[in-house]
């Protein structure tokens, strides 16, 4: 794989690459060949020493870091991200066009909530495991897509397609009217409110008793994962849990993504797509909310100050802010979590992951890489089919179905 190339290898095959395709005498008497030679031995020596580099895994238990180590060996190896477009910013907006979206045929179920509201889940039980033919004992995990994501994101496709390839059951949490289920009341979602997350587990766990049962959320999915981790403790029918690319500080996040680069790149598109998320559901929303000014809010700060924070009854922007913050709660975090962030991400900045919060439990074990963006972690040559967070997802559900009785003594 020419992810796993060491230095001298790389420049090797990239000089004889290189001498196949560029006319000596192009530039004239070798020159140009040179200096193209020359820049791509420097490029790659660069990124080999400055950008290719294992990640910093953090986790106060050695039981949990040996099982990880076992069982999860990704986590421990060097990740290379794709060798033109390693910088955050940039894999963050080429994921969505690059890689692949597998096939995935639902089987979608309405369930219904204590105030009358609706929630849409998408099911993929593959029924054709050979693993597990026992649909009643056959392995689950519920995943949780990011703040206005569905169960047809790409990223969540992919962690389908690799459940699917160890037999296991998913389901997908989709939030309230995002998914084009209707509105039945005028509430929606956030980050900090984890009832409609607490019916959906009690449900998938209450049809399956005997399945093992395990959460992925990415993103927001992450955010709201974890706050409900860190209210339930270790009360939950969960057995674990992954957590990719979460946002730990929403002050710091929200920052982040007011800078004027970030604001034109991701924060006006998302505030475009949360306005579009409710513009569906106006009639019932406009009995409680002024919708003229939430659709002229211009960020994710404006639109949560008119509207999230309004809807789940916050005094003011900033409580909203503080409630929804996961780092306030990872020290009650009662199963085995697997958080995995870039310190390069504009979503989720790399100075306001809790590590020493997370070296206080020993529940906790945090991947972090130098390099991935948001969601991005693209590698290889042409990352169109796996990245580097979909080998993580695979390998930790694996590890804790399969061999997880190894860390629940923890």
């Amino acid at each position: 794989s020419p992810c796993a190339m060491d230095w001298q290898v790389l420049t090797r095959e990239l000089s004889l690459y290189l001498e196949s395709q560029v006319r000596v005498g192009f530039f004239g008497s070798g020159v140009g060949l040179s200096l193209v030679l020359g820049f791509g031995v420097a490029y790659a020596c660069y990124y080999l020493n400055s950008i290719a580099k294992k990640p910093q895994l953090v986790a106060s238990n050695d039981r949990f870091c040996r099982f990880l180590e076992e069982y999860c060996p990704v986590v421990t190896e060097t990740y290379y991200p794709t060798i033109w477009c390693w910088e955050g910013r940039v894999q963050t907006l080429l994921r969505p066009f690059i890689t692949s979206r597998p096939q995935v045929q639902y089987r979608n179920e309405l369930i219904k909530t204590a105030d009358g509201g609706q929630i849409s889940l998408d099911w993929f039980d593959n029924n054709d495991s050979s693993y597990y033919p026992d649909a009643s004992t056959r392995p689950t995990v519920l995943l949780l897509p990011g703040l206005t994501g569905t169960s047809k994101e790409s990223y969540i496709l992919h962690m389908i397609h690799q459940s699917e390839t160890l037999g296991y059951r998913c389901v997908v949490f989709n939030n309230r009217g995002i998914a084009g289920e209707e509105l039945l009341t005028p509430r929606t979602y956030c980050a900090a409110n984890t009832e409609d997350l607490e019916t959906v587990i009690h449900h998938v766990h209450s049809l399956h008793p005997s399945a093992p049962l395990m959460a992925a959320g990415v993103s927001m999915g992450g955010m709201l994962l974890l706050n409900y981790l860190g209210k339930t403790g270790r009360d939950t029918p969960l057995m674990a849990a992954a957590i990719f690319s979460a946002g730990w500080n929403v002050f710091e996040s929200i920052e982040s993504l007011e800078k004027p680069l970030n604001w034109l790149l991701f924060n006006y598109y998302l505030t475009t797509c949360l306005q579009s998320s409710i513009s569906r559901h106006r009639q019932m929303l406009e009995k409680l909310f002024d919708m003229d000014l939430v659709m002229k809010a211009r960020t994710i700060r404006e639109f949560d100050k008119q509207f999230t924070s309004v809807m789940f009854g916050y005094r003011s922007i900033d409580d909203y802010y503080e409630d929804a913050s996961p780092c306030r709660k990872l020290k009650s975090v009662g199963i085995p979590v697997l958080c995995l962030n870039s310190v390069d991400d504009v979503f989720s900045p790399g100075h306001a992951i809790p590590v020493e919060t997370a070296k206080q439990n020993a529940n906790v074990a945090l991947v972090l890489t130098s390099c991935g963006g948001h969601i991005g972690f693209l590698e290889g040559i042409w990352p169109r089919k796996c990245t580097y967070m979909d080998r993580v997802f695979k390998q930790f559900v694996q590890a804790v179905f399969e061999h997880g009785n190894k860390i629940f003594s923890m």
